[in-house]
């Protein structure tokens, strides 16, 4: 299957044909809001403000799944980013990504780049794909991947 194939709800419950984003270069996130981690969504606002022109967009998909660092629900996550971090790239619904709930869109992500030792389960929050803009995924990062560590990749793929 090809990234552009899911749909997902977004932060306000709305559903989202991922369709939408053809042609782009997405970097797709599991997010929580009380992780060690959740500084980066500053980082990756800034990532979005700097490609969101050029054809490459961040997409946000809150998690709980890991130390329950994501209790809040969509109305609360959504303000806290805003308020936060300035976060003005897409906000999904909460998710799961590991297990027999999670989302088809993580269950693909996690399939096609997998982890350390080919592990196929996300670790931590924050983890990171890079998907190409014809649909496929290009790489997984790691939760300490900082994202302007990114930016050279996500530049690569917006000249393929």
């Amino acid at each position: 299957m090809n990234t552009f194939e899911f749909k997902a709800d977004d932060i306000s419950g709305a559903p989202v044909d991922l369709s939408k984003y053809k042609g782009k270069v997405l970097l797709i996130v599991n997010t929580a809001s009380k992780c060690g981690f959740t500084p980066q969504y500053k980082g990756l606002e800034q990532v979005y403000e700097q490609f969101k022109d050029k054809g490459a967009v961040v997409l946000g998909f809150p998690c709980n799944q890991f130390g329950s660092q994501e209790p809040e629900g969509e109305a609360e996550i959504g303000a806290f980013c805003e308020k936060n971090f300035g976060v003005t790239f897409p906000l999904f619904s909460k998710i799961e990504v590991n297990g027999a709930g999670a989302h088809p869109l993580f269950q693909h992500l996690k399939k096609a780049a997998r982890g350390v030792l080919g592990s196929e389960a996300i670790k931590w929050n924050f983890t990171k794909f890079l998907v190409k803009k014809d649909g496929t995924v290009y790489k997984r990062y790691a939760p300490s991947t900082a994202p302007a560590e990114l930016v050279a990749d996500i530049e690569k793929l917006l000249a393929e």
